[in-house]
């Protein structure tokens, strides 16, 4: 008995023995990989380092209006830029095909539909002619998206923790380089975002604005155009799921073009000449109601700029008209009306226009801005910085040691 109850310890510190083994194992294997990721999110942090221009509000003698070449007869087209369909891979957002999306749309009365998959050219699956090459660039932690428009091909690079505003300005330098122009994508929704930096950031052409109850009036705009930041504003549904009905049909803008190719469409962008929409919920889950509503919105009749004066004439009465400005500051608000108008005084370096209704139709003007028509096209700016050579050289040289540091972790670990 003696015997056995000694084979019965050892078989028992066997097992704890190969327990801890197992147990070190995991654990080195554990730290080795959360070690690698890290690798990997500094890897891709080298940037340059710039200086940024201080903010310059616009000012001038002449006021930039968007909707200078607004023609009625090509007015309006619906449309949504910012559509997700099933891809291959990791990256598919979506369970339904370009075909499906695209019917979809159509059937709420869309114009124009323009696919954007993560990282991914989609080809339109009705008419080649109507195929813009958008993409929507990143994969990154913190949700820092740019559109591409008029790419020939993905740039699949990005900084996976783009941390300082500097990294986000050379994603924003490198996309505009293979791109007619890009857009910022959804700035509400990046993580630990300071929204100072949209005071600095510059080289984007579009902003996409969002319609939600708690940035229903899109400040993070307000923010970039008070700092002399010019773009347009756009929404869009960011459709992942056709499905549902409070995921589709509800973000749109309406653009004055004579058809739905692309070269029309980037001349409309790039000049303003179209207006934003919030559309709610129609029908809460009853299709038929959500049909039905999307074909009777209210338009824009008339918008555009006399002297100094901005006006706008809609289809149907508003709950009230409001005119913002520099620092969302409301200039001018009409109520119960079908038109408005605000003489912007010299001091004003932009006004935009916001009309409300009440079943929650929201209406977003792009922003007449004050510029010199003889120093410039238009109040656009472009990227309003520099590298700063001694602080890039420093800032990468320290990327490069952590990498570094990382890098002899992993091979001191794995060596034990």
């Amino acid at each position: 008995m003696r015997r056995n109850k000694g084979v019965r310890v050892t078989e028992t510190n066997s097992k704890t023995t190969v327990a801890k083994r197992v147990g070190r194992i995991a654990l080195k294997s554990l730290v080795v990989i959360i070690l690698v990721a890290i690798s990997i999110f500094v890897a891709t942090s080298f940037s340059p380092i710039y200086d940024f221009d201080p903010p310059r509000p616009f000012c001038g003698p002449d006021i930039y209006n968007p909707y200078r070449s607004l023609d009625t007869a090509n007015c309006w087209k619906r449309a949504n830029l910012h559509t997700h369909t099933r891809v291959e891979g990791v990256l598919n957002e979506c369970d339904f095909s370009a075909d499906s999306v695209y019917h979809i749309y159509r059937s709420y009365g869309y114009d124009i539909v323009g696919f954007t998959n993560h990282n991914e050219l989609t080809k339109h699956p009705i008419d080649k002619s109507l195929e813009m090459n958008i993409y929507e660039h990143g994969y990154n932690a913190l949700n820092f998206h740019v559109m591409t428009y008029g790419a020939e091909s993905v740039w699949h690079y990005d900084a996976l923790l783009p941390l300082f505003t500097s990294q986000k300005q050379f994603m924003l330098n490198k996309l505009s380089e293979d791109a007619d122009f890009v857009q910022i994508n959804h700035p509400h929704r990046y993580r630990l975002f300071d929204y100072d930096a949209l005071e600095k950031l510059g080289g984007y052409r579009l902003m996409e604005l969002t319609s939600g109850e708690d940035v229903l009036e899109n400040k993070h705009w307000d923010i970039a155009l008070s700092a002399g930041r010019y773009s347009h504003g756009i929404l869009n549904d960011d459709m992942h799921y056709p499905d549902q009905s409070d995921k589709i049909a509800i973000r749109c803008s309406f653009l004055c073009t004579p058809d739905a190719t692309y070269d029309s469409v980037r001349k409309t962008l790039l000049e303003g000449c179209f207006y934003s929409m919030r559309v709610p919920d129609f029908g809460n889950g009853d299709f038929e109601e959500k049909h039905a509503r999307n074909r009777e919105l209210p338009t824009v009749k008339d918008i555009g700029l006399r002297d100094s004066t901005i006006y706008v004439e809609l289809s149907a009465p508003a709950d009230s008209i409001k005119f913002v400005g520099s620092n969302h500051r409301t200039l001018h608000t009409a109520h119960s009306t079908l038109s408005a108008e605000y003489t912007m005084l010299p001091d004003d370096p932009y006004a935009r226009i916001m009309a409300f209704y009440s079943d929650g139709v929201v209406i977003y003007s792009n922003a007449f801005a004050r510029y010199d028509s003889t120093v410039e096209e238009s109040p656009y700016r472009g990227a309003m910085c520099s590298i700063n050579t001694p602080l890039s050289i420093l800032f990468n040289i320290a990327v490069a040691l952590c990498l570094g540091l990382v890098l002899a972790l992993i091979y001191f670990i794995l060596r034990r």
